[in-house]
């Protein structure tokens, strides 16, 4: 509990709104859309991290999948003895 007393008070607007200024108002409404913007960029963020990490993965079991692949194809060892 020693917490929350550092903590403001949670704001109503419905039952608070006559104590704000306009201006309060207004710097909330822009808050509140730079965090709506900030929470979307991060969004896209992780849905290319995801992207571009399943490219690199499959590009490194392409690779190694094709590795194996024509090691299993060469016969110039068997011919050897």
């Amino acid at each position: 509990m020693a917490g929350d007393a550092k903590q403001m008070p949670k704001l109503n607007l419905e039952r608070d709104s006559q104590s704000l200024s306009k201006a309060q108002l207004d710097y909330m409404r822009l808050v509140e859309s730079q965090n709506l913007e900030r929470v979307a960029k991060l969004a896209r963020m992780k849905r290319n991290n995801i992207i571009v990490g399943s490219v690199l993965g499959l590009g490194a079991l392409a690779i190694y999948g094709y590795s194996i692949y024509s090691v299993k194809q060469e016969k110039f060892l068997d011919e050897l003895e």
